[in-house]
């Protein structure tokens, strides 16, 4: 007898729940894969994205998963939405990737730099030291298990944001993260406590990309997707001020 597959048709509600926990999850159990004795290794990370949502690790050589990253880049990348009560009542995201480590003080390795610290800026206590790197968790695939009977098995497709029509959006992005952090303070304030039911707070804006917008504050990392996805660059300014007047 065939086992039936027990994974669901992946909707739009399931790519918005993948996305949403890649985009703020602030650390995540990294599994590597041990040469010498065949074990898999786990261990925990703190965990930024880049622009399409791909997930960006900061490591130091001295750690044992950075020597086996190095060795073979397969991994995987455990998610999950942390909340009271019973922890496997709570979405969860498995990623399967291949790690690729960013040259540091490449043109990438300055526009991750840039997003990281956003993300965690404590990270600037160490993050230019010799021995330590950014990687890029290249996605291949997921597992997204999103409460009792909802899961499904996700396509790269699923869960990156497609930037083929965003050229030099990295350029766009730091310059309006800077704008409205310095001038438009109230606004990002909005964003987060009005649109996301937050907390009252001095919130910041940490991230743009083409489907939505990233908020810190402490510790707390929110996602706001857009209404619809930005079509091109140009639409990004109608967008913030039509969700700020909203």
């Amino acid at each position: 007898m065939t086992q039936k597959d027990p994974t669901l048709p992946v909707d739009d509600e399931a790519r918005h729940l993948a996305k949403k926990l890649m985009r703020t999850a602030r650390s995540g159990a990294l599994a590597t894969n041990g040469a010498e004795e065949g074990m898999p290794f786990a261990s925990l990370v703190a965990m930024g994205t880049d622009l399409d949502g791909s997930p960006v690790i900061l490591t130091s050589q001295l750690s044992i998963h950075t020597r086996l990253l190095a060795a073979d880049g397969r991994c995987s990348l455990l998610l999950s939405a942390i909340g009271k009560g019973d922890p496997l009542a709570h979405p969860r995201l498995t990623l399967l990737a291949r790690a690729e480590r960013i040259e540091p003080g490449s043109d990438k390795a300055q526009q991750t730099r840039r997003r990281y610290l956003l993300q965690h800026p404590k990270a600037a206590l160490y993050v230019d030291f010799p021995d330590f790197a950014f990687w890029r968790l290249n996605v291949a695939s997921g597992s997204l298990n999103g409460g009792f009977g909802r899961a499904y098995r996700m396509a790269k497709e699923d869960l990156l944001t497609d930037l083929s029509a965003f050229p030099g959006f990295a350029e766009l992005e730091a310059g309006a993260v800077e704008h409205m952090n310095e001038d438009h303070a109230e606004a990002v304030a909005h964003y987060a406590t009005k649109l996301c039911g937050a907390r009252e707070g001095a919130w910041r804006l940490v991230g743009i990309d083409p489907e939505g917008l990233q908020l810190a504050l402490g510790d707390d990392l929110l996602r706001l997707t857009f209404p619809q996805p930005l079509q091109g660059p140009d639409e990004l300014r109608p967008m913030l001020v039509a969700l700020a007047r909203s």
